[in-house]
Order: structure tokens, then sequence, then C-alpha cells
């Protein structure tokens, strides 16, 4: 279907989602129904084992909340509410979401990518929950995914200040996986999808689902989990393949069953 706020294109193996609002990509309503109605596409694609985000252009991957429009007219507590539904929707989708930030994440955009799997950045941007300068607060999960990545008490600092924080320091607190040069964010992150779209699809989705349901769980419980997840991978056809691969000294072809 086409879309006015975003671009989607396939390619072999994975799917790249772009926010297009220019200059800034700034998030609309219209921006985030677009981005939920893009994974409802992409998630029954067989053909498509991962997806990148990404922002137009080389300077700002997303600026945050579009100021103009998202907190004026209609109800601001949906607005919130449902864009939260689709960042927790990135978060639990069943096929690895890499982030491009291939410029400048700030606010709502740092909360984008925070809510991807992995995490690749510009070595000349900068990130941060930058709501407090405004006298507001993060609406689309900062406070709570920011201390899970990088601890209570770093976060606190960041989103008392409202800090821009650069790209090495973003790598070096965990915030992100991998820096990437100017002009290869996108180059990089194409290249990581391409190898997460070879890996077995339905282990991937169980190994997302494991990971979530119980990084915060006791360790018991947490345990339980991924015995529970263990046991349906272990029965599938690319559970096989994989293991005869291995013997054979072979790459493995998984089919998704």
């Amino acid at each position: 279907m086409p879309y006015e706020t975003l671009i989607l294109e396939r390619e072999e193996g994975f799917a790249v989602v772009t926010l297009n609002r220019p200059p800034a990509n700034a998030i609309s309503e219209g921006l985030m129904r677009e981005l939920d109605a893009v994974l409802s596409e992409v998630e029954p694609d067989a053909a498509v084992r991962a997806l990148v985000v990404t922002g137009a252009g080389d300077r700002i991957f997303c600026a945050g909340a579009d100021l103009g429009s998202a907190f004026s007219g209609g109800n601001v507590t949906d607005f919130i509410r449902f864009g939260n539904g689709v960042l927790r929707r990135i978060e639990r989708f069943p096929k690895p979401v890499v982030a491009a930030i291939n410029g400048h994440a700030l606010g709502g955009g740092t909360e984008i990518a925070m809510a991807c799997h992995i995490r690749i950045l510009k070595e000349t941007a900068r990130m941060g929950q930058t709501e407090s300068s405004l006298g507001i607060i993060p609406g689309y999960g900062g406070t709570q995914r920011l201390p899970r990545l990088i601890g209570r008490g770093l976060a606190l600092e960041h989103l008392l200040l409202g800090t821009q924080i650069p790209a090495a320091e973003c790598h070096r607190i965990g915030l992100v996986n991998r820096l990437a040069k100017e002009g290869a964010t996108l180059d990089d992150a194409k290249a990581l999808a391409r190898e997460l779209a070879t890996r077995a699809p339905i282990a991937t989705r169980l190994i997302i689902e494991a990971v979530d349901d119980g990084i915060q769980a006791p360790i018991d419980q947490a345990l339980e989990i991924e015995t529970r997840a263990f046991q349906q991978v272990i029965r599938t056809e690319d559970a096989a393949e994989g293991i005869e691969a291995f013997f054979q000294k072979r790459p493995a072809g998984f089919t998704g069953r």
C-alpha cells in the first residue's frame, strides 16, 4: 500500500522502512499509524526476515514529536498510548529490527531507536531524551527503556538534563550496538539485516520473545521461559537442518519450519 510519511522498500531477505517527513522526520499521528501499518504488512511476509528502520536524508534520523501538531487537537493521551503500542510492537516484533540511525535522534527519535532490537549510529550523530528542556517528559517509553539499556543512575542524569549524547558516548554506555562512518550507516544496517535474514526464523522469534519476557523476571521464572522456548524450537525442521548442516560442515538452509 502507498504511504505518505514513510517509504517501504523490499530487498532480498529484508525490508527497509524510511521515516520520510523532511526536514526533521518528526513524529505525527499519521506517521505512527503508518508505521503500525508497515509492521502489519511486513510481519506475515515470509520473504522478509528482517527490518531496517532509518530516516530520510543524512542529518536527522528523527527529531521527535512534531510540536506543531502532535499535542494540539485530538486526545493527547490517546496519541501517547497508541504510539507506545506501536513501539512495543517493534520491541516484540518476531523478526529482527535494526535501527540505522543516520543522523540525530532526539526525543521520540531516540525512543523509536531504543525499541529496535539492534542500533547502528552514525559516528557524528547525537541521541538523547531532550524532553525535559521543553518542560515535559518522554512519552514513548524513554523513562523506561533508557534505564534498562544504560542503568538507572546514568539514565536519570541524561533524562533530567536533556542531554544530547555524542555517538562515541552512546556506544560506550551501551545505548547503541555499533558506530558507522559518515555515509555508511544504512549500508552497514543492510549488511547486518542480510546476515540476520539467513538465520532460522523460528529460533530468531523465540530468542526475541524469551529475552523480552524474561529480562525483568526472577531468574527461576526466566529460565523456565527459556526452557519452554527451547522445547518449541528443538522440534522444528530448522533445528534438524541446523544440526545436520553442522555435522556435514556446510551452511544451513533454514526455511522457517
